[in-house]
């Protein structure tokens, strides 16, 4: 279902900021947006459109936009099911490569996530476009939690994604209550701690 949802977040422990998801849908299609600003030093923006065929999420275009202590970047990615291709360009290079078994941005893989945990048929093997490949990637359902966040306190599953770099995790706490909306996701890249709570929900 369409949803706005808030969030409060922090990056390695001192800088705090906000962050909204907003899904919407127009016509076939669906937009889903994250907007997130950390103390005028971190800001990063995502969007993702994508159609739900059934229960199958097919993304017809991405892009992601972050700047942290003044240097940014912008990545954007272009679908092409039919021919299961996907064309990526990042920092002025454009590069398409094959997607047989279909591709996902972020944005879309959590849908199919979502969806998948709806109707019981998470696999946890999903296939994620990069800048410049399409990639693997595992995840894992490590249980169900009770947590407590600012919006309140829910039951979730946590879902893990599975890093062959042990300098990166990646866990989200989804709640059933809410379409499997994240209720809290915490992040290790390169050093750096990301956290996000949500705040509210509507």
């Amino acid at each position: 279902m369409p949803s706005t949802a808030t969030y409060k977040f922090t990056v390695d422990n001192k800088y705090d900021g906000t962050a909204t998801r907003k899904l919407t849908k127009s016509g076939s299609n669906w937009n889903y947006k994250v907007n997130a600003k950390a103390s005028g030093v971190a800001r990063a923006n995502q969007s993702s459109i994508f159609k739900i065929n059934g229960n199958t999420v097919s993304p017809s275009s991405a892009s992601t936009s972050y700047k942290f202590l003044g240097v940014g970047r912008t990545h954007n990615l272009s679908f092409n099911p039919t021919a299961k291709k996907v064309t990526s360009t990042y920092r002025g290079k454009t590069n398409t490569f094959s997607a047989p078994n279909g591709a996902f941005d972020d944005l879309s893989l959590e849908v199919q996530i979502r969806e998948d945990l709806l109707n019981g048929r998470f696999s946890g093997t999903y296939y994620m476009a990069k800048k410049d490949k399409v990639e693997k990637t595992q995840f894992k359902k490590v249980g169900t939690y009770n947590i407590t966040v600012p919006a309140g306190t829910y039951q979730t599953v946590r879902i893990d994604r599975i890093h062959d770099d042990s300098d990166r995790a990646s866990s989200f706490w989804l709640a059933p209550s809410l379409d499997y909306l994240p209720i809290k996701i915490t992040q290790l890249n390169d050093g750096k701690k990301m956290e996000m709570q949500l705040t509210g929900v509507q």
